[in-house]
């Protein structure tokens, strides 16, 4: 069955998050709230991707008005460095927001990434652990990553999957994937409408 391709890939679930820490924990201010533009909250989750050389961990920071990438980084440990750079790219080349929204993991609660957000004036936001579905916007995200990306594709190496992980959000999932959420518009394409519309 092998030889014939007949076998059915079992995709392990690798556990990611630990919340249990004694750093802080911060309430859930995004339920029941709709985003009212641009960069008022974003929301990033950590997923982990397996190579023929080993595994990366993936972070990822996304706008939930536009659903639009604010930043990721692609590392070979999970610690709080990984979610801190794909911050520090977002804050880079996009204005801070006003709301941060993750689930209680360690890293997202790690004194240095908090004291980041706390310089740019943003506010702190977590979903209860073990309640995924209170992070939901991420945990989409990832889930079209893994089923569009990841799943068809079988990585070299960290090279290798810089590359391709970095096409298929940059340029893939912001400029071609169109979105029901956005009026069958991609994230590119509906945050410049929302921008148009603002000037007019």
């Amino acid at each position: 069955m092998g030889e014939e391709n007949l076998l059915v890939q079992v995709k392990r679930y690798v556990r990611i998050t630990f919340s249990q820490h004694g750093l802080g924990r911060y309430p859930n201010l995004i339920k029941d709230l709709e985003p009212e533009g641009p960069n008022h909250i974003w929301c990033g989750d950590i997923t982990y991707i397996r190579v023929r050389a080993g595994s990366l961990y993936l972070a990822v920071l996304m706008d939930v008005f536009a659903r639009a990438i604010r930043g990721w980084h692609l590392g070979r440990d999970l610690t709080e460095e990984l979610v801190r750079t794909a911050l520090e790219r977002a804050l880079a080349t996009h204005p801070a927001p006003r709301i941060h929204h993750s689930d209680q993991g360690v890293q997202y609660a790690a004194r240095g990434y908090v004291a980041l957000l706390e310089a740019h004036g943003v506010q702190i936001s977590m979903a209860a652990v073990g309640r995924p579905t209170e992070n939901a916007y991420a945990e989409r995200l990832i889930r079209t990553l893994k089923e569009e990306e990841v799943y068809v594709n079988d990585y070299e190496d960290y090279n290798d999957t810089y590359c391709r992980i970095g096409h298929f959000l940059d340029d893939v999932y912001m400029t071609k994937r169109v979105h029901s959420a956005l009026g069958y518009l991609t994230p590119a394409e509906f945050e410049a409408l929302h921008m148009a519309r603002q000037i007019v």
